[in-house]
């Protein structure tokens, strides 16, 4: 698709809805949908989940591999995954290295280095080009989150869910510190979020808690804290996942996912961490064996929790999120949840966005004004060498798309692709960055509902 005439009927045909955008204007149930994630089966995006990102304002999805084709397929499903979205949505994927890589050589991109290999080289730089690898994989994509690293001590080798699997970095809490660390400022550098996992550790666990109850209470240690406090202690600002994972010392009824007092007090006021945290897959077995589908909501979203994390969107052939809201909703009105507990978790979440760049923020031109129109103005200067300025302007949040073109409609390149809010803009667009020859190239601003095309000259 390189012609720009068939890029702009393509996006008007996908994405003729309304994605308007407004913090203020947001009800309890919106705000109660930014708290979900969800995921479907196959490369195509669902009828079921882009109702749930436009109409109940879903604030994620997970892609697992069978969703993942090709780096084509999944950078168009990733895009129609925000058209469809009233709340720039979270989309994320497991991407560790080693096992655990959701992109890999079956699907268009490389065998990466697992965790506990990079950590047995020791070395700062193999570490740093995995990341980096992957980092730039995912921005490709159009991804936003990695799931990973691990934090998680290697304790026990042969632990099913860790060891096993070469999860971790190393067995020594220290290394797994400076390892994450070096991964996660990769992710960085190029604006993707990460998450910490599994907190508070899972590394010296004798059974896997997709399978069921999970007991570390005689095998955990303090120990196991320390990449967490050192991370958190050096300002890290991404997501941390609680696990599954009880631990009577910790809490004698509830495993982490659930606990208060793992995820509030431990977490939030011992540790300091101030961000988002997210469940582990609430339909792993040592969920859904101990708890039923409302009270593991409820104490989940209790414990402190900001986002539950689900593999599906369906759930008796209904939609997910929406069964989810109703039941939040419900125990809100009955005083089992407090309306309280959704606002924190929700500001946290929209801040994160901004901070970011999921929420755009960025060449915002000063003025109040929301312009009436969207509108694209001319370059300048016009004609240019190396660099011109465009000016735009969008009267309601939605995702704006700038590209531009060569004069055969091959793409040169994206100079905007974010859900922006309403207000006037600029981008420069700078020649030198690309191998051009001097003559007639186009620039688009695409939306949802509207496509407009200028005409720039280069000349060198």
């Amino acid at each position: 698709m390189n012609n720009f005439p068939r890029r702009t009927s393509y996006i008007l045909l996908i994405c003729l809805v309304t994605t308007s955008f407004n913090l203020q204007a947001q009800t309890l149930r919106d705000k109660i949908g930014q708290m979900i994630w969800a995921s479907f089966s196959g490369t195509r995006l669902h009828d079921t989940t882009k109702v749930d990102l436009q109409k109940r304002n879903l604030g994620g999805i997970i892609l697992f591999a069978g969703s993942i084709k090709n780096p084509t397929q999944v950078k168009l499903l990733n895009d129609t995954i925000k058209m469809f979205a009233k709340t720039p949505p979270f989309i994320a994927v497991d991407q560790e290295g080693g096992r655990i890589a959701r992109l890999s050589a079956s699907n268009g991109y490389k065998a990466t280095n697992s965790a506990y290999r990079l950590g047995v080289y020791g070395k700062e730089d193999s570490t740093r080009r995995t990341a980096a690898m992957m980092a730039k994989w995912l921005k490709d994509g159009g991804f936003n989150i990695d799931l990973a690293p691990v934090a998680d001590v290697n304790v026990n080798p042969v632990s099913p869910a860790i060891g096993k699997l070469d999860r971790s970095f190393s067995k020594n809490a220290d290394s797994v510190y400076y390892h994450t660390k070096w991964f996660i400022d990769e992710f960085d550098k190029l604006k993707i979020l990460t998450s910490l996992k599994h907190f508070p550790g899972h590394g010296s666990a004798a059974s896997d808690s997709h399978l069921g109850f999970t007991d570390i209470s005689n095998t955990w240690s303090e120990a196991e804290l320390i990449p967490y406090k050192s991370l958190i202690a050096n300002n890290y600002d991404g997501m941390v996942m609680l696990g599954h994972l009880f631990n009577k010392n910790l809490d004698p009824v509830y495993p982490a996912s659930l606990s208060k007092l793992v995820v509030t007090n431990l977490l939030r006021n011992q540790l300091g961490f101030k961000s988002v945290t997210v469940t582990d897959g609430m339909s792993m077995q040592a969920i859904t064996n101990n708890y039923g589908f409302e009270e593991s909501i409820e104490f989940a979203i209790n414990a402190g929790i900001d986002i539950l994390l689900y593999e599906y969107n369906l759930k008796n052939n209904r939609s997910l999120v929406k069964q989810i809201t109703d039941i939040v909703e419900q125990k809100i009105n009955q005083g089992k949840i407090a309306a309280s507990r959704i606002n924190e978790s929700y500001n946290r979440i929209i801040e994160l966005k901004k901070k970011y760049g999921i929420i755009d923020t960025t060449n915002k031109l000063d003025g109040n004004a929301i312009p009436s129109q969207i509108t694209l103005s001319q370059n300048y200067p016009n004609p240019f060498n190396p660099e011109t300025t465009i000016h735009y302007s969008i009267p309601k949040s939605e995702n704006v798309i700038i590209r531009v073109f060569d004069f055969l409609g091959k793409e040169v390149t994206t100079l905007v692709n974010k859900y922006t809010q309403a207000g006037n803009y600029k981008v420069t667009f700078n020649a030198s960055s690309f191998a051009l020859a001097s003559g007639v190239y186009f620039y688009q601003i695409s939306t949802p509902t509207t496509s407009i095309i200028k005409k720039m000259i280069l000349v060198k």
